[in-house]
């Protein structure tokens, strides 16, 4: 039996199997945050494919959490009415929906990335001041953030409950929060974006402070059946900056949380990060994670053969492999994974035809 087509039990929810879409930004959203029809058969395509969970792009919890102006959000009924079709879709095929929470931090208010123009949006064009844990922005050319105060920090934690809830009245089965790639939580856990010397700021514990805060109020406002999953950098591969062992403490308070599964992606906070970019070469991270924190893990990051994958989760390397840019060539990967790996895919029945 393939381990990578085995059922994987988290809370109130089964994954049909180890195989999750990773959350890829589309910039395709409507003006006011809402998904469309891109989304929905760009993420039912995947769901048709195969994958178990299938994960939505970063989805704001208030506007000005967005990456950029094409951002999806759930800040609004109007959103949670525009995913519920979704959700719906996704579910009937035997996926399980999952909508990752996000919110961009000092990152927000830029071009989408094939934009002719590059770095920060000005508010002619739709943009707007976006904030951090401090005043300085990422990189000459981004918007200068206003730093949280107590008060908007605590709204930011609100904001991420209030999406959770929005997000199960949607239809969404599992929520992802995004605490990785240089995005608000993670300005907060990295030292290197985080120069506070408040109560969130200063030592590792005052750093994580907002992560697990988050976590709690997500963890809250979706009730004790549904799966909480949490995305974060595991290392900045940065010196001096958050490290893997900073992630088996922060794996481990995220657990005590409730949050249920640690999906380990790495860096973003940093242009001077020097990543050693090859097949699998986050898998490592996750590994360490899962054994030392004693906690589920998510392995990402250049996943693209189905054995890669299978020995991933047999050697219990990490409990799910997430798949981007391999999915976005082949959103039937899951279903030529499972008969590669003798694991007799049922396709739907109007393509059953063509194997």
């Amino acid at each position: 039996m393939s381990a990578l087509f085995t059922p994987l039990p988290l809370r109130g929810v089964t994954l049909p199997n180890r195989v999750g879409l990773a959350p890829m930004c589309q910039y395709r959203a409507d003006a006011d945050g809402r998904p469309n029809d891109w989304h929905r058969v760009h993420l039912g395509a995947r769901a048709v494919g195969g994958a178990g969970l299938v994960l939505t792009e970063a989805t704001a919890v208030v506007p000005e959490g967005r990456i950029s102006p094409q951002d999806t959000g759930i800040w609004s009924g109007a959103q949670v009415d525009a995913w519920r079709p979704i959700t719906e879709f996704l579910t009937r095929q035997g996926s399980v929906p999952a909508v990752q929470l996000a919110h961009a931090g000092f990152k927000a208010s830029t071009y989408r990335p094939w934009a002719a123009r590059r770095g920060g949006v000005p508010d002619a064009d739709g943009g707007w001041t976006p904030v951090g844990p401090g005043a300085e922005p990422f990189v000459p050319g981004y918007r200068t953030p206003t730093a949280l105060d107590t008060a908007g920090i605590e709204a930011v934690v609100e904001a991420f409950g209030v999406a959770a809830a929005r997000a199960v009245d949607a239809g969404f089965a599992a929520v992802e929060i995004h605490a990785a790639h240089g995005y608000l939580l993670h300005e907060f856990l990295s030292p290197l974006t985080n120069h506070r010397t408040d109560g969130y700021g200063g030592d590792r514990a005052s750093r994580m402070r907002l992560t697990v805060e988050v976590a709690r109020a997500v963890r809250a406002a979706v009730g004790e059946d549904v799966p909480v999953l949490a995305r974060i950098s595991a290392t900045d591969w940065v010196d001096g900056g958050w490290t893997v062992d900073d992630s088996v403490v922060l794996a481990g308070e995220l657990a005590a949380a409730g949050v249920d599964l640690v999906d380990c992606s790495s860096g973003g906070a940093s242009t001077d990060a020097r990543i050693p970019v090859g097949p699998g070469y986050q898998v490592p991270l996750a590994a360490r994670i899962r054994r030392d924190a004693v906690v589920p893990t998510g392995a990402v990051g250049l996943i693209v053969e189905p054995e890669q994958a299978e020995r991933i989760v047999a050697e219990g390397e990490a409990d799910l492999v997430l798949l981007g840019r391999e999915l976005l060539r082949d959103p039937y990967w899951p279903r030529r994974a499972a008969a590669k790996l003798g694991a007799a895919p049922e396709w739907p029945d109007p393509y059953a035809r063509a194997f």
